[in-house]
């Protein structure tokens, strides 16, 4: 069953532990923390101090999204913040730091990702596929929500769950970016089981319903 990420950076602020549980009452499964730097990506959000918050406020899974410039610098900090996940940007790092990323997240007890902005080819994952346990494809530029579904990387999540199932089928595939009841059901006939939703979730004031109609789309 396809799994939902709702994502905090559309969420109110001045109630954000209520808004979380109000998500997990709705039936999410994970949490999605979008860290952005104003380096790596044209806007700055939330860091450590939030992250840490939101751990001791709830019990969910934290997806943690870490849209910044060279990671392996703030990894380890992100997992002893209360990460569960710590997905890094294959665009931000050389590769052995990229590995070095992988390496400290996994000595943490942590579930490592690595993301792939819309112009990178799905092939620049495939030397870190086999010790991933997400991959996620951005369907929009990241560093802003409420952004239009880029349908033209429909392919591209097709082609990554493809290497998927021949190299690591434990691995999970996520989208980010646009993802509504229209769009849901492309990102999942496409090959992904995790979809990560803003504005959809939580510009609703159902959101156990917003969540429901994401999910059965």
């Amino acid at each position: 069953m396809v799994k939902i990420s709702p994502s905090v950076l559309s969420a109110d602020f001045c109630r954000l532990s209520a808004e979380v549980e109000d998500i997990r009452r709705g039936g999410a499964e994970y949490v999605h923390v979008d860290v952005m730097d104003g380096i790596f990506v044209p806007n700055i959000s939330i860091g450590l101090p939030v992250v840490e918050s939101l751990r001791k406020a709830t019990d969910m899974f934290l997806d943690v999204h870490l849209m910044i410039d060279r990671p392996h610098r703030y990894v380890e900090r992100f997992c002893a913040a209360g990460a569960d996940l710590v997905t890094v940007h294959a665009e931000a790092d050389q590769p052995q730091d990229l590995f070095a990323c992988i390496e400290t997240i996994k000595a943490q007890g942590k579930k490592v990702g690595m993301s792939v902005k819309p112009k990178t080819p799905a092939e620049v994952l495939l030397p870190y596929l086999p010790q991933l346990d997400l991959v996620l494809v951005m369907t929009v530029e990241p560093g802003f929500g409420g952004q239009r579904f880029m349908h033209d990387m429909l392919p591209k999540i097709e082609r990554l769950r493809r290497f998927i199932n021949e190299q690591n089928p434990g691995c999970e595939l996520e989208v980010d970016g646009g993802v509504d009841p229209v769009t849901a059901p492309l990102c999942k006939q496409a090959g992904a089981n995790v979809l990560v939703a803003g504005s959809a979730v939580f510009k609703h004031a159902d959101r156990a319903e917003a969540i429901r109609a994401i999910r059965q789309a």
